[in-house]
């Protein structure tokens, strides 16, 4: 081989590590600049390699866990990226490995599973050809080191290792040349191991309950249902961001006079969910629970331990309890262990109508089905539900409108709707449009429960409304993870929740309390018993 093609291979071996090493774990660092750093990891390799001996076994050990450790930093880095768009937080491994199953669901739902198998077969085919060139590049620097150099060139990439791996070095030496790649891998780390760490301090949380022995909770209802309903990605975004905030407020003022002529009264507030983006389970039972539930590890761990739920203690106070759950497809053991009596899962509610992409159903069909399949009234006893609606789930195409409630039926009234307009496949090139049908979905969500709080102004049940968790961030235009919460009912039990200082209709004031989510079931329990147990605020 030539001169000029050996440095040839050379260079271009050098700039595939050092392209792995310098990229970035979030996409706002997918910029040109980030290629002209130099980071200190880059030399300790390169040295490294230099030094090992050509054809001797321990060489081909040391380049396949070389390797094997750019390819792990790349998959870690892409998490990454992917947690940072969808959740706005970094990848854990300790607990975000369920993701791989639940994204592979989603994507089959949103674009079908052709799609799905062809994007894994290239992402197989970009894993083998990273691998390859990965092994080409460590090739070319094997060895090139021979005689006396070679200790002391091993001497200098060990010396450059313990600063690549040294986090205060990552803080302190000129943005070229930090050892990023080292900082990121030990953060992760240091993450596992205090998430390891906060599991253990959680499970003792959640042994332990404030109500677990008590009587006489939930008093105050006097036998009036109790509806939860959570907002598919319904965040503060609507109140703050100029994109949805005249839609959304427009619709929240516009049902204010209506609901107070049919003699409802309405406070609204703030809570801060435990996640962003998506996993909306974690915010259902975070705000059941009374702990934060932040991650899947702790949602499993809540459910082997012995907390009881707000529906656990609403059953025991005498109250029926259920779960309308459309956005429910397959088994549900979690259900039950939740304190549901009842479950109506998609399959459950009689749907006959297309599906909305992921969206089984529109929520007003969801309503509506919950009229018709859960008994109401004196004879059938006090109710304890909780109502997920769906409508304003991503994809956020295509978006339905509000029907006259007599003609809901079985739901074919919206094929018409279900089978207009681009797919999401179409749509997501877009991101102003995507934007456009998430501000469309969320106001549509807004109209089928505010006019069906109006429907049942004649014997009110105490409805807590409430979003789940904010968009993504490209979509939310925001970081806050605080969605709005909204108390509709009649004016004798709203009064009882007077002392949160909530603001006085549907849209709260910016400068309301914000409170954790987890904070939720013990202060709505005190409010609604006559002999509240004192409980941290």
């Amino acid at each position: 081989m030539s001169a000029a093609r050996r440095t040839a291979c050379l260079i271009a071996a050098a700039v595939i590590l050092d392209l792995v090493l310098v990229m970035p774990n979030q996409a706002k660092g997918l910029v040109v600049g980030a290629v002209l750093r130099l980071p200190l990891e880059l030399p300790v390799i390169l040295l490294l390699l230099a030094a090992l001996p050509r054809g001797v076994a321990i060489s081909k050990a040391v380049r396949a866990v070389l390797v094997a450790a750019l390819v792990a930093i790349i998959a870690l880095k892409l998490a990454d990226i992917g947690t940072y768009i969808a959740f706005a937080r970094p990848f854990n491994p300790a607990v975000d490995l369920f993701m791989i199953e639940a994204g592979t669901r989603l994507g089959i739902s949103t674009i079908g599973l052709p799609l799905v198998i062809l994007a894994a077969l290239g992402g197989a085919l970009a894993l083998a050809a990273l691998v390859l060139a990965l092994w080409w590049a460590s090739g070319q620097w094997l060895g090139l080191a021979r005689g006396r150099i070679a200790r002391p060139l091993t001497a200098v990439a060990a010396g450059l290792g313990v600063l690549a791996v040294g986090a205060q070095i990552s803080n302190t030496l000129p943005l070229p040349l930090r050892a990023t790649t080292s900082y990121l891998a030990q953060a992760h780390w240091r993450s596992y191991i205090q998430t390891r760490a906060d599991l253990k301090r959680f499970r003792a949380a959640a042994a332990s309950d404030p109500f677990a022995r008590s009587a006489g909770l939930f008093d105050r209802l006097e036998g009036r249902d109790v509806l939860i309903v959570f907002i598919e990605s319904y965040g503060r975004s609507s109140f703050d961001t100029p994109l949805y905030a005249p839609t959304h407020v427009a619709t929240l003022k516009d049902a204010e006079p209506k609901l107070a002529a049919a003699g409802l009264a309405m406070r609204s507030g703030w809570l801060t969910s435990p996640t962003a983006g998506g996993q909306s389970w974690l915010a259902h039972s975070t705000l059941e629970s009374g702990l934060t539930i932040s991650d899947q590890t702790r949602y499993r761990a809540l459910l082997a331990s012995p907390r009881r739920t707000l529906f656990h203690l609403a059953a025991a106070a005498g109250l029926r309890t259920a779960a309308v759950m459309p956005g429910i497809t397959l088994s549900w053991p979690e259900g039950p262990v939740q304190g549901f009596q009842t479950i109506l899962a998609a399959a459950d509610l009689g749907y006959q109508g297309q599906p909305f992409n992921f969206v089984t159903m529109p929520d007003q069909y969801t309503l509506s089905a919950f009229d018709r399949m859960i008994a109401r009234g004196p004879d059938a006893g006090p109710l304890f539900a909780q109502i997920v609606l769906l409508s304003s789930h991503a994809p956020w195409v295509p978006v339905p409108e509000m029907i006259a409630w007599d003609e809901v039926g079985d739901g074919r009234i919206f094929d018409r709707w279900a089978l207009s307009g681009d797919p999401p496949k179409v749509v997501w090139r877009d991101r102003d449009r995507v934007r456009d049908q998430y501000r469309q979905a969320i106001d549509y969500s807004l109209q089928a429960i505010l006019s069906y709080a109006e429907r049942h102004s004649d014997n009110p049940p105490l409805m807590v409304v409430l979003g789940d968790h904010q968009a993504a961030p490209f979509v939310a235009q925001n970081d806050s993870r605080d969605v709005p919460v909204h108390l509709i009912g009649p004016p004798d039990l709203i009064a009882d929740f007077d002392a949160w200082g909530w603001t006085p209709g549907l849209v709260p004031d910016a400068q309301t309390p914000v409170w954790p989510m987890r904070d939720f079931r013990d202060r709505f329990i005190n409010a609604l018993s006559s002999l509240p147990i004192k409980v941290a605020q």
